[in-house]
């Protein structure tokens, strides 16, 4: 029976971080620390410990921080590959400048500034079919009203309730983003389409997940953090 490779991923790091300032008036939001480390090494390191070997990264804001600091990625035990961004391109459009990057197979893909205990071996063993596979939770306070709904069967929709965030944590086709045209285009509309064609299956993680969008957020990781060290 043939072996079937590793997935790649992405890390989405290419974000101005608005919300973030000033912390980020000279650090790009992926290397700001929590912890006593940048968030994206924790998603390097997950990563590398569910059998991801090769990570593409994409750049935008400071980006030129980001290698600078990771490398080629040999310290943390990965292959990093970067697709450096000029003007920002948004969710969708940074995949489709970095297919060439990530190749043919389904992928995993990661927002860069959240932080989780997920377990990403989940999404490395699943069978290829689905256009995308949804990783949802709890919606936070900030988000009440959550953004789909997850069906007994474990198939995604966009027009029932309950409904539960999507956490920035999937596993894509390339077939999505084949067909754009590059440039600035936003992930919502595909994953909308491939819903409503059925083609989306998802889970409920529900383990600790932060989104790390306002300065209070990152301090109440630090401190969840420390406490964890204890």
């Amino acid at each position: 029976m043939p072996v079937t490779p590793a997935p790649r991923a992405m890390i989405l790091a290419a974000g101005y971080g608005k919300r973030m300032r000033p912390l980020t008036d000279r650090t790009p939001k992926p290397l700001l620390e929590a912890g006593g480390r940048p968030l994206i090494e924790y998603h390097i390191e997950a990563l590398r410990d569910a059998g991801v070997g090769d990570i593409v990264i994409n750049t935008g804001w400071l980006g030129e921080q980001l290698p600078a600091r990771l490398g080629d990625g040999a310290d943390l035990g990965v292959r990093l590959h970067w697709s450096h961004e000029g003007t920002p391109l948004e969710t969708a459009g940074g995949i489709r400048r970095a297919l060439p990057l990530l190749g043919e197979a389904p992928f995993i893909l990661v927002n860069g500034d959240i932080w989780t205990d997920y377990d990403f071996r989940r999404l490395a063993a699943l069978d290829e079919g689905d256009d995308a596979h949804l990783v949802l939770v709890d919606n936070p306070a900030h988000h009440g009203d959550g953004d789909f709904h997850l069906t007994g069967g474990g198939r995604v929709s966009d027009n029932a309730a309950p409904r539960l965030t999507y956490a920035g944590i999937a596993r894509l086709s390339p077939a999505l983003f084949e067909r754009l045209d590059d440039g600035e285009r936003p992930l919502a509309p595909l994953l909308r389409a491939a819903i409503d064609a059925g083609r989306v299956s998802g889970e409920h993680h529900r383990g600790h997940w932060w989104d790390i969008g306002t300065p209070q957020r990152l301090t109440e990781l630090d401190r969840f953090l420390a406490g964890r060290r204890r």
